[in-house]
């Protein structure tokens, strides 16, 4: 009896394993939604503990909402730091995952039915691929960043080998032969010192790389061209397997608290009239830089909805708003605008017709929204990877970016800087009409037809090709 293509024997069994931190989680959930409307079996991995509730509330309303998912807690050994390590909780975590990654090879290996597919982070990728390898399954990447950072950190251990003297002669640049040159300035912090260990831990992992079968991407084919045409077409980066744009991901849904604050007063706004303030997860400002942002927009004169955060792990938030902005300020603003602490879904606020303009740290699932509602951003990279994904939003033509601000917390930006920008970002219609032809371009690359929604399928039914030629030679 042959197998249809369309049978339940050869639905894909795919295996997610996330790293730590929202920005890493957010997409790989939102990936799990997609494939479960293409009727895949999924099971996902996930570390125990994690780094902040935030992703603990997330992963139990999403499989809440999908008990077909089977759920697999992944529990990582603490670290015991030492002078390679940060004391960045998320950097810990990244390290500790990645040591451990091999020991899921039982726990996959004892499924029913067996796994086909790994989709892994890069954090994990070297263990994912040994585990991949000894099961006899197919393993690819999930890029949580820009293609242009993942780009940088396939080329990390060139950088730190024999190339390392690229990091600490005094050079402005940063040439991956076959790419547009990398600004020094837009290098992290941490990639300089080749024994950190959030260094160490990409370094590894990056290795492993080209023996993966794709690489899964959160961006589309017209966002960064000239970066995906070059690697794809071995110009660049030739040891790299194929890079498979399926973004920007779609949200997946979840009924959170705190939406019934926020989105009734957006609708009594009038059109394109808020401003919307948002500096990710796990981005924390000084108390000295929250004031200067706090008089540019008042002074700025427009609405706005502003999401603070004051801790880089929320678990730590215990502080009144009143406690970090002056009750002068949210009295004279109380009329015009909304501070708000509790998470909040981004998606749905972007794609709110009040929106005007989104003043982010330009996270990569920040972007992808923004890039997806076609909403003008004003960037503010903090650190990581945020402002090698501002130089490529703004070449895109979704943005804006003042790039002697520098990272978060590098110096004060001042309240007149931060309100010009914002004026900017709030009035210029070339921006606005520029924004809304990317988000055309979004739409168009996820819609039936479109680049990324066939990249997608095509991934799908590879993997279910591949299980009935499994089935076809167990049955024989």
């Amino acid at each position: 009896m042959s197998i249809s293509p369309g049978s339940v024997t050869s639905q894909p069994h795919i295996a997610l394993f996330p790293s730590a931190g929202m920005g890493h989680l957010t997409p790989f959930l939102r990936l799990a939604s997609l494939l479960l409307s293409h009727n895949c079996k999924l099971t996902l991995i996930t570390a125990k503990p994690t780094v902040s509730v935030a992703e603990c509330t997330h992963i139990s309303s999403f499989l809440s909402k999908h008990p077909e998912i089977n759920h697999i807690e992944f529990h990582v050994p603490p670290m015991q730091l030492s002078g390679s390590i940060s004391d960045d909780p998320f950097f810990i975590q990244f390290e500790a995952t990645s040591r451990s990654a091999h020991q899921i090879h039982p726990l996959l290996a004892s499924l029913t039915p067996p796994v086909s597919a790994i989709f892994a982070d890069l954090v994990v990728a070297n263990g994912a691929n040994k585990v991949a390898v000894d099961l006899g399954v197919r393993n690819y990447i999930v890029s949580t960043t820009s293609l242009k950072f993942l780009s940088l950190m396939a080329y990390l251990p060139v950088l730190t080998t024999s190339a390392a003297a690229k990091l600490v002669d005094g050079a402005t640049e940063i040439e991956i032969p076959g790419l547009t040159p990398l600004p020094i300035s837009s290098i992290p912090p941490p990639f300089f010192n080749a024994d950190h260990g959030f260094t160490a831990t990409l370094v590894s992992n990056a290795k492993a790389l080209p023996f993966c079968n794709g690489i899964l991407m959160n961006t589309f084919e017209s966002f960064e061209p000239e970066t995906l045409s070059a690697i794809n077409n071995k110009r660049a980066l030739s040891n790299l397997p194929s890079i498979l744009p399926i973004g920007p991901l779609e949200t997946y849904g979840l009924n959170m608290n705190g939406q019934t604050r926020y989105l009734p007063w957006l609708n009594d706004q009038p059109a394109e009239s808020v401003v919307f303030l948002s500096f990710g997860s796990r981005t924390a400002m000084s108390k000295d830089q929250i004031k200067e942002l706090s008089d540019g927009l008042e002074r700025s004169g427009y609405r706005f909805l502003w999401v603070l955060k004051t801790k880089k792990v929320d678990k730590d938030e215990k502080e009144d708003l009143g406690e970090i902005l002056s009750s002068s300020f949210l009295e004279r603003t109380k009329n015009r605008g909304m501070v708000i602490k509790e998470w909040v879904n981004q998606q749905d606020i972007l794609g709110n017709a009040a929106i005007g303009g989104f003043v982010s740290h330009c996270g990569w699932n920040s972007v992808m929204e923004a890039a997806g509602n076609g909403v003008p951003v004003l960037a503010w990279p903090q650190h990581g990877d945020q402002r090698t994904n501002a130089e490529v939003l703004e070449k895109a033509g979704l943005g804006i970016w003042d790039a002697t601000w520098g990272w978060g917390g590098q110096r004060l930006v001042k309240q007149d800087e931060i309100q010009r920008k914002i004026s900017e970002l709030m009035t210029d219609e070339k921006l606005k009409s520029k924004a809304k032809s990317v988000g055309d371009e979004a739409k168009k690359a996820t819609g039936n037809g479109g680049t990324s929604k066939n990249t997608i399928l095509e991934t799908i039914e590879s993997l279910k090709q591949n299980v009935q030629t499994v089935l076809g030679t167990h049955k024989n």
